[in-house]
């Protein structure tokens, strides 16, 4: 059984026992967080349904594990022949969750 979910503007292809890094969500460690943008749900057994836009009565509950910031990124711009050069650093925060159940 299988699911694929939208949070933070991206889609998740999702297993009961997955560990994976969304976007950051308002949850402290332990909390259990639920996914209702259920955009396709397989069952074990049937055919994969499709919803429009969203599966009706379907659901995904997940437990934060963690919350963090990714590795640093370095932004570099500049133009050329101005002598205008800037060097910036990026870390993108996520939430790192088990996923619990399929409903």
């Amino acid at each position: 059984m299988y699911a694929i979910i939208e949070t933070g503007g991206k889609q998740y292809r999702v297993q009961v026992g997955d560990e994976i890094f969304v976007e950051k969500l308002n949850a402290k460690e332990d909390e259990t967080v639920t996914f209702d943008k259920v955009v396709a749900l397989r069952p074990e057994k049937g055919a994969l349904k499709v919803g429009k836009p969203y599966v009706a009565d379907a659901s995904v509950t997940a437990k934060v594990v963690k919350n963090g910031k990714a590795k640093k990124i370095t932004v570099f711009t500049y133009k050329p022949k101005k002598g205008c050069a800037r060097k910036m650093g990026h870390r993108q925060p996520y939430t790192k969750v088990k996923i619990e159940a399929i409903g």
